[in-house]
């Protein structure tokens, strides 16, 4: 038996705050999941992503505690053209989500950005350049 990757969880302190971050950023979640302890979203090719409440994690792992000294995870958003980064890490910014690192055309040759989600995790956005 060989293991496969299948799904990268995240741990919220506020599920609605946490998804309605990730419904801007695409991905289908609905409104009666804001109230859900735990939420999956399955993604393009097969990958799921996953938010339990930090109650549904302690209530199986009495010791958890969140992750000191960083973002406990950081997860990348392709965008269609460089504008898109521009214009999603502005309205992003703009409905209350720091922006760790602003739009800029990174060396490695895409248009590059970072937003923090309610949870502190980054979240990069980017596209190629050119």
């Amino acid at each position: 038996m060989t293991a496969r990757f299948d799904m990268i969880g995240m741990v919220v302190a506020d599920m609605a705050a946490a998804l309605a971050f990730y419904r801007r950023l695409g991905l289908d979640l609905p409104a009666e999941a804001d109230a859900e302890p735990h939420v999956e979203a399955q993604l393009p090719g097969g990958l799921r992503l996953g938010w339990d409440t930090v109650d549904t994690v302690r209530s199986f792992d009495q010791s958890w505690s969140p992750p000191r000294g960083g973002p406990a995870i950081g997860l990348a958003f392709r965008c269609d053209s460089p504008a898109e980064v521009n214009a999603l890490h502005d309205e992003l910014v703009a409905a209350g989500h720091p922006s760790h690192k602003a739009p800029w055309d990174a060396f490695w040759g895409q248009r590059y950005a970072v937003v923090v989600d309610p949870d502190g995790n980054h979240v990069e956005l980017f596209a190629p350049l050119g």
